[in-house]
């Protein structure tokens, strides 16, 4: 399972991961990344107290339209399952990682949901996203 440390929990870090990092789309979810760069996360300088070391980071997003809370639990539970077993394809090692249950998502099993979180990380997209994370010039990547 995925550590409460290498979880997201701010708003501002899910919003900056949803409207500024790459989205790649898998049947019943998709992955939105954004590698931390050194102007990450606040650039004001208030959470300069934060150690941003040891990600990646996960988020999920799991409505109401996936089902009831139980529903939405389980899927949740899948879902970190699978971000632990394939958290090594992620194309850096600062990377927020949030992911969007779709309503589908409720049907798979995690194998089903874990088979798609690896496909998505080894897509060209995510392989676009290390290159420029790698380079100076890549501070942000867009959709």
């Amino acid at each position: 399972m995925t550590a409460s440390s290498h979880r997201i929990s701010r708003g501002s870090d899910f919003s900056r991961t949803l409207k500024s990092g790459a989205r790649v789309n898998a049947r019943d979810f998709s992955v939105h990344l954004a590698p931390v760069g050194p102007q990450w996360p606040d650039p004001t300088g208030l959470r300069r107290d934060v150690a941003m070391t040891g990600g990646p980071w996960l988020g999920l997003v799991v409505s109401k339209s996936v089902g009831n809370a139980v529903a939405r639990h389980a899927v949740a539970r899948r879902l970190r399952a699978a971000f632990a077993s394939s958290r090594h394809l992620c194309p850096a090692v600062e990377t927020f990682v949030v992911i969007r249950a779709r309503r589908g998502a409720a049907d798979r099993t995690s194998d089903e949901l874990a088979d798609q979180l690896r496909a998505a990380f080894t897509s060209r997209r995510i392989a676009e996203l290390a290159h420029s994370a790698a380079t100076p010039s890549g501070a942000g990547v867009g959709r």
